[in-house]
């Protein structure tokens, strides 16, 4: 049997706890890892849960400024003396073990994005909490530490385990911290498709690059209440065009589920048969263009029931099985 899907999850990001008032709390990974948990009888011999990593402060600093680093660093110190839940930014809360699932969150990415260049495995999902798209290099937002994807794609290319990374992101919300490490790279194509006029307000369809990466950042905004059928069609095309315009050698997709229907904090209609089929997608563009190099990690997703179903279309469409498990 070739190469399997590799599934991530560190020990110490269900333990991060924000408060359960928060919507980013610790329930949606437990629900995330009960619901893949329950299946794990019909992906046996498909997916492997790996080992995961911790990132260094090498690796932060790959996209991370120092002192944004020590910030982060500090505030999750004081919460560890306090035993209280402390605030990094406005609606960014750590606690006692938020340092450790910070680093586990970032090095998972990294581990898994090394063990898929290095063909171990054939793809991977990364289960990483706290997320990391809002993140930019100098600051906490979001729900957001670090950037878990793109700490991963400098360090594949610090590795010189790829040079041209395309990141797409599907998470309801705009990655504005991923366009703002990557706007003037030409190196990495960053693709957002997001809720238009919602949180944090970037995302507009004319930012597009700055200087050598004019043109390497594409953002499709979209209306509250788009229809599955137009959003897989909007899907198809984007990838598409970027086909036409960009030779990826590694794809990372930031996988937020609050693209789903009904979450709390986003206003999309899909179903986790429609990112079953957008990760199907993804992992054929994938194959064409660097023999199936993908990682997806884990973002939004603020309903849990949703959050595990939709985590396990994604798991399935990367071990290319059927949606369903029954």
């Amino acid at each position: 049997m070739g190469p399997m899907t590799g599934f991530y999850l560190h020990p110490a990001s269900s333990l991060h706890d924000t408060g359960w008032g928060h919507p980013e709390h610790q329930g949606r990974l437990r629900a995330l890892a009960s619901t893949v948990g329950k299946d794990l009888l019909s992906l046996h011999g498909h997916v492997e849960q790996m080992k995961s990593g911790d990132a260094s402060l090498e690796d932060l600093r790959l996209v991370h400024t120092s002192a944004h680093i020590d910030a982060v660093r500090a505030v999750c110190d004081r919460a560890k003396e306090s035993g209280r839940i402390e605030a990094v930014a406005e609606d960014t809360n750590v606690s006692a073990s938020s340092w450790e699932a910070a680093l586990g969150s970032v090095g998972s990415a990294i581990e898994a994005a090394r063990a898929v260049a290095k063909g171990e495995i054939s793809n991977a999902f990364v289960a990483a909490r706290p997320p990391g798209h809002h993140a930019a290099p100098d600051g906490a937002m979001g729900f957001c530490l670090f950037n878990n994807v793109a700490v991963a794609a400098r360090w594949l290319q610090t590795m010189n385990l790829a040079e041209r990374i395309l990141i797409l992101d599907w998470d309801v919300h705009h990655g504005n911290g991923t366009q703002d490490t990557f706007y003037e790279d030409e190196s990495v194509y960053f693709v957002s498709l997001h809720q238009s006029s919602h949180y944090p307000g970037s995302g507009a369809a004319d930012e597009t690059g700055a200087g050598l990466g004019l043109g390497r950042t594409l953002n499709v905004p979209l209306s509250e209440g788009t229809s599955a059928e137009i959003y897989k069609d909007v899907f198809a095309e984007t990838l598409a065009s970027i086909a036409d315009r960009f030779d990826p050698d590694f794809v990372l997709v930031s996988s937020g589920f609050d693209c789903l229907a009904g979450d709390p904090l986003g206003g999309f209609l899909l179903e986790p048969e429609d990112l079953h089929w957008m990760t199907r997608r993804v992992a054929d563009y994938a194959s064409a263009s660097c023999n199936g190099r993908m990682v997806a990690v884990l973002e939004g997703g603020y309903d849990p029931k949703r959050l595990g179903a939709g985590t396990l279309a994604v798991i399935r469409a990367l071990a290319d099985l059927e949606v369903q498990g029954d």
